[in-house]
């Protein structure tokens, strides 16, 4: 009888999804306990509610319980899923997007990478590891998957200081797919695909459909216009990244620039475009609230995710594919991209069986993508080191190697940004 916790179950859209998906598979749907934990009284009580009305649609046998104490539904938790956001939309978000502003730097999301992915995993490193002492403590065993950004920076920190056999989950391997696929006119089922790097920053370094090379066809593809910085990275980099244009146009230095309104109109890239989507986020949490007090359905279609998945093949050995966040460093001293460093966390093919979780080594990559990729990892290690040993000048180093924020800030002006956004954050 597996036990699920969610650690930020008042993410309740995401939990409504990973739960019903878990509630798709036979051997989960009747003998399942789901362990609710939230900090906040309100979104807890939505997340249960919904868990509830789920497992019902469905007709299954499964348990919920929710509670505040997170050490309580961690107990005896066989899967654990993180869904947190450490200080909110308000105050952090805000903070994380209007000092740097003031200074002049715009950011279009501000989760993974940049002085905003900076501070949020100065904040979030802490309270992960938290989670984890906990499971040490009661939960040993326990499988943690983990979907908080920056998901790179906390898989990194909880290898580096945790024994809990963790990955990280992100959909930006299956969603890109599927946008491939429609762009090639073709279904996403039949592609064939091989995918590695870094989350975010991972690349289609083999992309097929029925033995034919899809590249020279994608090549010809008129981008939609809310994908054009993809397209262009193909275009000079010779292959496809995973994560959205509007992302990767804050992980690079030449699409946001102070001043260059051509750029920004040229590549359609959406600044402040985090702040937008917590709103939507919020209202759309408002209304799934407001839906269940007046005894509204829940909806029971299958997501993308692959959290479901990846636990129905732990309990049951039936083997599933997927791209996950690891530990570069494998259990045999080699490595599964042999050009990145060793202590960093790649995102690389694995398989989710009786075994656990199993990465699939990709050898090394081609040079330039690992040169682009090694700005990120340079980054994302720096703001670990940060996070670990209190170092105030990694945080400043993290800040003045970030591709983007070196472009656009002198030395000193990263000095006085990132002075200026620890000072916000501590008086909040």
């Amino acid at each position: 009888m597996p036990k699920i916790a969610f650690v930020g179950a008042g993410s309740a859209v995401f939990t409504r999804n990973l739960v019903g998906d878990v509630l798709t598979h036979a051997a989960l749907r009747d003998d399942t306990t789901f362990a609710l934990m939230d900090i906040d009284v309100d979104r807890l009580e939505t997340a249960e509610i919904v868990t509830s009305r789920l497992i019902e649609a469905h007709g299954a046998g499964a348990q919920v319980t929710a509670t505040l104490d997170r050490r309580e539904a961690l107990d005896g938790a066989d899967y654990v899923v993180t869904s947190f956001q450490v200080g909110g939309y308000e105050p952090s978000t805000v903070i994380d997007f209007e000092v740097p502003k003031r200074h002049g730097l715009r950011q279009t999301i501000a989760d993974t990478l940049g002085v905003g992915g900076i501070m949020r995993g100065l904040r979030t490193i802490p309270v992960l590891l938290d989670v984890c002492s906990d499971l040490e403590a009661v939960s040993p065993d326990a499988l943690l998957l983990n979907y908080v950004n920056p998901m790179a920076m906390l898989c990194w920190a909880v290898a580096e200081r945790s024994s809990i056999r963790t990955v990280g989950l992100c959909h930006s391997v299956q969603g890109t797919a599927a946008q491939l696929a429609d762009d090639l006119h073709l279904p996403a089922s039949e592609l064939d695909h091989l995918v590695a790097g870094i989350n975010h920053v991972a690349f289609f370094l083999r992309l097929e459909h029925r033995g034919e090379d899809l590249y020279p066809r994608l090549r010809e593809v008129d981008p939609p216009d809310w994908n054009r910085v993809r397209y262009k990275l193909l275009e000079h980099f010779g292959y496809f990244v995973t994560e959205s244009s509007e992302h990767f146009a804050e992980y690079s230095p030449w699409f946001i620039k102070d001043g260059r309104e051509d750029l920004i109109d040229a590549f359609n890239v959406p600044l402040d475009e985090y702040p937008r989507r917590c709103e939507a986020q919020i209202a759309e949490w408002a209304a799934l609230r407001e839906e269940l007090e007046r005894g509204g359905a829940v909806d029971v279609a299958r997501s993308h995710e692959y959290g479901a998945d990846i636990i129905n093949g732990c309990v049951t050995g039936e083997p599933f594919a997927f791209n996950g966040n690891v530990p570069n460093r494998r259990a045999d001293g080699g490595l599964n991209i042999d050009n990145l460093p060793a202590d960093c966390c790649v995102e690389v093919p694995c398989e989710a069986g009786a075994s656990g979780i199993v990465p699939q080594p990709v050898g090394a990559l081609p040079r330039q993508l690992a040169g682009l990729i090694q700005t990120n990892v340079t980054v994302q290690g720096l703001t670990v080191e940060a996070a670990l040993t209190g170092r105030r000048d990694a945080i400043y180093q993290a800040a003045m190697l970030d591709p983007h924020t070196g472009a656009e800030l002198s030395l000193d002006e990263i000095h006085d940004l990132v002075d200026d956004l620890l000072e916000a954050h501590a008086a909040t």
